[in-house]
């Protein structure tokens, strides 16, 4: 049996490495010596193990955080953040439309109304504009989603929350080490929420963790993923401070990433290197157009690279991309418009307590022109793909350049 090194050794192999796009998750023998190590401490979970508080506070020094606690998965996280901030039933919380169905989950889990805040087209992000618009006596928070790992108008967004006296939580399970002005997102809003989930920049297969500044916020949050029991104190094991839910992460995670986290800067080196020569080709035809990011995003984390393929052209342009072996995705499709949600606002009464054209008003208010554009054009690539090396990245910069539609 030939070893990875003898075939990259071999005439021709190496040649397809270098063409080929990178497969993820990317590891060595560290992850493994890491994970065993556990396994055979016997100590396995966060009560009698070190790897999950050690992976805490590398995270949060590396955020600039003043907590961090992790958590099962990014879902985990979100539901956290509503249970921390006693969302319940007949609250409104402010959600982007353009966001993976965990940000809607969350709320509903709470038997809380989401309400959709348009995006700006431009972006993606959620459109400060309509975040004011959408705010009635009835909000109680805004979450608003790092999508893809850039940055929208977060200031805009902070201000406005802060003026209102709004929770304002960050879904940043996609922009592991993006920054506004130079400060981790995550660490701005009440709390921030992240995600380690497979496909993610930073990878444990699952997990998650949620940021705070606030230390009676971090206190609460522990309670509530801990089953509602807070940091043990003798005598008190069996005192319950709150509602919760077990939403632990395992120390073969945290072992994992810990692992992981030495690679995260240097992969994010490439992957901005990469998506910068995707914007300077992108740039040659005019019916492409990258996305930006708000006026302060002074990093992009690139889980994705998005843009926009011209009204009616992005089939073309997949099928163009398909034969020359490349992958690529249209991305959501628009979430404010998904059925279920009528079904799941009538299982819940809100018709009973609001009246009986309840859904009707709330579907007419919460109408998203941009966001239903968006989804008909949007092309992602996912972050594996912006590890490529130059043979790969020149060939997807070729494809890119030779589609005529």
């Amino acid at each position: 049996m030939f070893s990875r090194r003898a075939l990259l050794a071999t005439p021709g192999f190496a040649m397809a490495e270098e063409e080929a796009f990178p497969s993820w998750p990317i590891f060595d023998d560290s992850e493994a010596q890491a994970v065993e190590a556990v396994i055979r401490s016997g100590k396995w979970g966060r009560g009698g193990g070190k790897q999950v508080e050690a992976f805490e506070a590398a995270f949060a020094q590396r955020t600039g955080a003043a907590h961090c606690l992790a958590v099962a998965n990014g879902t985990s996280a979100l539901l956290t953040a509503m249970g921390v901030l006693d969302i319940g039933p007949g609250d409104e919380v402010i959600v982007p439309p353009y966001t993976f169905i965990a940000t809607v989950n969350a709320v509903l889990r709470f038997h809380a109304v989401p309400v959709f805040a348009d995006i700006d087209p431009a972006t993606l992000q959620i459109d400060p504009r309509r975040v004011e618009q959408q705010i009635t006596p009835r909000t109680r928070a805004i979450v608003m989603v790092h999508m893809a790992g850039g940055v929208g108008e977060l200031g805009q967004v902070a201000e406005l929350a802060k003026r209102r006296g709004i929770p304002l939580v960050e879904d940043a399970a996609q922009a592991h080490l993006a920054e506004w002005n130079k400060r981790h997102v995550g660490t701005l809003g009440t709390l921030g929420c992240f995600s380690f989930q497979a496909s993610k920049n930073l990878n444990a297969g699952e997990g998650g963790a949620l940021l705070a500044q606030d230390a009676a916020l971090a206190e609460r949050a522990y309670a509530f993923h801990n089953n509602s029991r807070g940091r043990s104190q003798p005598g008190t094991e069996f005192h319950y401070q709150m509602t919760g839910a077990n939403l632990r992460l395992t120390e073969m995670q945290g072992a994992l990433l810990l692992a992981q986290m030495r690679r995260i800067e240097k992969q994010a080196e490439r992957r901005t290197q990469n998506a910068r020569r995707l914007d300077a080709v992108l740039s040659q035809n005019p019916l492409l157009q990258p996305c930006g990011v708000g006026s302060g995003c002074t990093r992009h984390a690139y889980h994705l690279y998005m843009f926009r393929c011209a009204e009616g052209r992005r089939a073309s342009l997949l099928e163009h991309l398909r034969t020359h072996g490349i992958s690529a995705s249209t991305g959501y499709a628009p979430l404010e418009e998904e059925p279920f949600l009528e079904n799941a606002m009538r299982s819940r009464g809100w018709e009973f307590a609001y009246g009986k054209n309840y859904f009707a008003k709330w579907k007419k208010r919460n109408g998203c022109p941009e966001n239903r554009k968006a989804c008909g054009e949007t092309v992602w690539f996912t972050q594996n793909i912006l590890l490529a090396g130059e043979r790969a990245m020149g060939r997807l910069e070729k494809a890119i350049a030779s589609w005529k539609a």
